[in-house]
């Protein structure tokens, strides 16, 4: 008999399906249908796996940008304390995006950068 383990990834606004098959003959259930170019099995499965990685990509841009704004928040304020966890967070989340891809290093430097100069003004 066939046997399909679903699971579902959220991300935000998006849902997206993974279906695991266990078992010698195991029919797939039909994916959503995938318009426009791609008319080879293995270019729809492409295009689904990038709005996948592009949900999750866009996931981890919003934490990283909402992290760097409570920094900014806390920076503006002038408390030191707040400043400092806020900056311990949003220094790690950049490093994260760096190692997910979702930054450049050199980015990542130049933000980190401008954040350790305004929590040195804090002073």
């Amino acid at each position: 008999m066939q046997q399909i383990a679903k699971k579902h990834l959220i991300f935000e606004k998006f849902t997206a399906k993974i279906l695991f098959c266990t078992g010698e003959l195991c029919k797939k259930e039909s994916h959503k249908e995938v318009f426009g170019l791609p008319n080879i099995k293995s270019a729809k499965k492409r295009v689904q796996i990038g709005e996948v990685r592009n949900a999750r990509n866009k996931a981890a841009k919003s934490e990283l940008k909402t992290a760097i704004k409570k920094f900014e928040v806390a920076a503006a304020d002038g408390n030191r304390t707040e400043a400092d966890g806020a900056y311990k967070v949003a220094v790690k989340k950049v490093d994260q995006a760096v190692a997910k891809g979702i930054l450049h290093k050199n980015t990542a430097a130049h933000r980190k950068s401008a954040m350790t100069l305004k929590l040195n003004q804090i002073g």
